[in-house]
């Protein structure tokens, strides 16, 4: 993994290249009414200084609180540019995600979590990471702001990912992730059921990097990862 995004000699017409690419962010929702409205004041901000055409697509993951309501809300402001995927019920982050991979279009997908704890305003960051010339780019949460027990999981978590991957990261757990459009389709064709979906990218992409981001504490509500959710993550790892 690199430690910092590759440094490509720029080449006449890249900017212009760069700046013509298409952005979509996916966010998973399931039962985050309490922080809808914060996030989407913060995301929207930060999209109307994107250099990019962007759209975003929310997945509501068969939540029970209103968090629908308020994403259909959103849509209906915004003329097309963002779209909500109504799942039938709640399958789960990684299968909310997929689903929201495939009703994307951008040439770059960036991934971001519902719950305000990966903060909207890193996306520049990644973005730029991409721009450098990187398949994948990953959030490495190095400050986390969760309880002990989340932490040290999450650190096993990690060391096994990277073990059965080959592709060392201090963090495959953050959902504050950038992907090029050929990876998140190679992902999709895979029709994996149960789907890692930062370790499956990191098998198919070239070129890899992780930066540091931000992460702060769960503003409302629960989170949806306890130590039996992580441990059937690591066993989705073992066997997909």
């Amino acid at each position: 993994v690199l430690s910092s995004p590759v440094k490509i000699t720029p080449i006449r017409g890249a900017a212009a290249s760069v700046a013509s690419e298409t952005v979509s962010i996916v966010i998973p929702v399931y039962n985050e009414a309490a922080n809808l409205p914060a996030l989407w004041q913060r995301l929207s901000s930060v999209l109307a200084g994107c250099k990019h055409t962007w759209e975003v697509v929310f997945v509501d993951d068969g939540s029970s609180d209103g968090s629908l309501a308020i994403l259909q809300e959103v849509a209906r402001g915004q003329e097309g540019r963002v779209r909500v995927v109504e799942l039938a019920r709640n399958f789960g982050q990684h299968s909310a995600i997929l689903a929201g991979f495939r009703n994307s279009s951008g040439d770059i997908v960036v991934t971001l979590d519902a719950d305000l704890q990966n903060p909207p305003e890193e996306i520049p960051r990644l973005l730029d990471a991409i721009d450098a010339g990187n398949d994948v780019v990953g959030g490495w949460r190095e400050e986390r702001q969760d309880q002990a027990y989340r932490r040290f999981a999450s650190r096993l978590h990690n060391r096994l990912t990277s073990l059965i991957v080959g592709v060392p990261m201090h963090d495959y757990g953050c959902m504050l992730r950038a992907y090029r459009r050929h990876i998140v389709d190679t992902v999709v064709e895979c029709d994996e059921k149960a789907a890692f979906v930062p370790a499956l990218a990191n098998s198919f992409a070239k070129r890899v990097t992780e930066i540091r981001v931000g992460h702060e504490a769960r503003a409302s509500g629960k989170s949806k990862y306890n130590l039996f959710r992580l441990a059937h993550l690591s066993l989705n790892l073992l066997t997909g």
